[in-house]
């Protein structure tokens, strides 16, 4: 790994199909991945680790800011939504390299605080063919303040043509965790989530909940060239989520209280 610049990185890595297949074993899937085999949508999050001694990480468990994402000076994360463009498909057991760089960061003012928007663009490569570009959007906040009232959160469709049910416990988001090496604490460490970020729970990954999105579009589509996703409000994990579609390419995830928490547009 090195540095290019203050808003770019580059990594390579091998796309070991053993860390596919640990995947969809945590999934409830017994397939079998071997070199040469293409890769499903999104899978690319498995791989690129970004390993950094404990002393560079923040509170939080993620690398700490300042260097492709600068320090704004709001403590609390969230993976916001994304895009992404499926070109070709990337290939087990064969090395890709990613291109990150920075291409927005910007602070705003919210109904709840400051507020910071950051949009970094990943390129994976593989072979000297563009196979995956995606746009990441992640959101920087205040700590909660408990004297703030929390704003109402959108009902979900309820139109949906065919519609899947997931739940979650701590074992699959720690197993998420550990696949994709992301060390944010509101995933595994209940009191850090519970007593500093201020949820009711473990939090759901956003793109484990975007990961699963895309291989129901895929399956409703048979193949999958672009996918577009925004998280609207967390999911925890002792909460039954379902996975929604339209017939149309719309999908969406409703919680059981029938709340909105993700939207995606799928092609």
């Amino acid at each position: 790994m090195n540095h290019d610049s203050p808003t770019a990185l580059r990594q390579s890595d091998v796309l070991d199909p053993a860390r596919a297949q640990a995947f969809l074993a945590a999934l409830g899937r017994a397939d079998e991945v071997l070199a040469g085999d293409a890769l499903l949508p999104f899978f690319h999050q498995l791989y690129f680790w970004d390993a950094q001694l404990p002393s560079a990480l923040g509170r939080d468990g993620h690398p700490k800011v300042g260097g492709i994402i600068p320090d704004m000076g709001l403590p609390r994360r969230m993976w916001a939504g994304g895009q992404l463009e499926f070109f070709a498909p990337l290939c087990a057991g064969e090395v890709a390299t990613k291109i990150t760089t920075l291409t927005a960061a910007t602070p705003k003012m919210g109904r709840t605080g400051p507020l910071a928007f950051v949009t970094l663009c990943h390129e994976v490569t593989q072979s000297g063919t563009l196979c995956v570009r995606e746009s990441q959007d992640l959101v920087y906040r205040e700590d909660p303040n408990p004297s703030t009232p929390m704003p109402a959160v959108p009902m979900a469709r309820t139109d949906e043509v065919f519609a899947e049910t997931w739940s979650f416990d701590s074992t699959l988001l720690f197993r998420y965790s550990a696949l994709t090496f992301n060390g944010h604490r509101i995933h595994y460490d209940l009191d850090y989530a519970r007593d500093v970020e201020g949820y009711g729970g473990l939090v759901v990954h956003g793109p484990l909940l975007a990961q699963l999105l895309m291989l129901m579009a895929q399956r409703q589509l048979g193949t999958l060239k672009r996918f577009a996703f925004r998280a609207v409000s967390p999911l925890m994990h002792f909460e039954t989520a379902t996975l929604c579609w339209d017939g149309n390419g719309t999908c969406w995830v409703r919680g059981p209280d029938g709340r909105q928490i993700m939207t995606a547009k799928a092609e």
